[in-house]
């Protein structure tokens, strides 16, 4: 892929996005937002690719936010074009699982990215919270919506309505993110959880993560006849085969994605 703002990386089964802007704390002007919708779409077509990780170059940030230049001269019709909100439902709406090593800031845009992602874990120095307030606009990019789904509506009017920024302890206590751990180890813990994923089935992992979000809307029967479709086209898997003789055979199964 030719890219000017993102790096990407693919090794035993998992695909890395690096966020590559440091002189500008990896903050994400209409370029960089285009290139991340590409390259989750890259990964996601990818034949060996099963997991997604997202992180940021360098130590202080994940991604400080949409830059303000970029913001600055937005006119009011510009959210119909290229919005951050669409490329992030691109990640919601990924096939494969993503993890977000959140390694410094993730303010404004930068914590809806990783909101976005399926899994988030934090450096123990990270920073996160969605300071739009503050420039007289709201989080666009879904932090009034998945937000609330993630810590709750108290929490989520706390962080959008102040625009407070929380450290990854405070993250943590109010469910924002999944584990903190001690910044040398970040990139481990975030490897150790995508070789795992890397693991298991890939048709079962796309049907769970399709049923699981659209369970945050459904009602309780649309959403149980959805998951009920999901495991009829999983029992005619080669997976579930598979999983099932290596249970019984006492080994570890190899699952191919069919």
């Amino acid at each position: 892929m030719n890219l000017k703002h993102l790096l990407v990386d693919i090794q035993n089964n998992i695909g890395t996005i690096t966020i590559n802007r440091p002189k500008q704390r990896n903050s994400m002007d209409v370029d960089s937002w285009e290139e991340l919708k590409s390259g989750v779409r890259f990964l996601n077509n990818h034949k060996l690719v099963r997991v997604i990780v997202i992180t940021g170059a360098g130590r202080k940030s994940f991604a400080a936010g949409a830059d303000i230049e970029w913001l600055k001269n937005r006119k009011p019709l510009d959210i119909y074009g290229s919005a951050v909100q669409d490329v992030l439902l691109e990640l919601y709406r990924s096939y494969k699982p993503i993890i977000a090593a959140v390694n410094g800031y993730a303010l404004g845009g930068g914590c809806e990215l990783m909101t976005a992602c399926d899994f988030r874990i934090a450096s123990s120095h990270a920073k996160m919270g969605q300071p739009e307030i503050n420039l007289g606009i709201l989080p666009a990019g879904g932090g009034t919506q998945q937000l609330t789904k993630i810590v709750g509506l108290q929490n989520a009017k706390e962080l959008v309505l102040t625009g407070k920024i929380i450290d990854a302890d405070e993250a943590y206590r109010i469910g924002l993110v999944n584990e903190v751990v001690e910044h040398e180890f970040l990139m481990d813990k975030v490897y150790t959880l995508a070789s795992n994923l890397a693991n298991k089935p890939p048709v079962a992992l796309k049907l769970a993560k399709i049923s699981l979000n659209e369970s945050a809307t459904a009602d309780l029967s649309s959403g149980l006849a959805l998951e009920k479709a999901l495991q009829a086209v999983l029992f005619g898997t080669k997976d579930k085969e598979e999983g099932t003789e290596a249970f019984y055979d006492k080994r570890q199964p190899n699952f191919v994605g069919e």
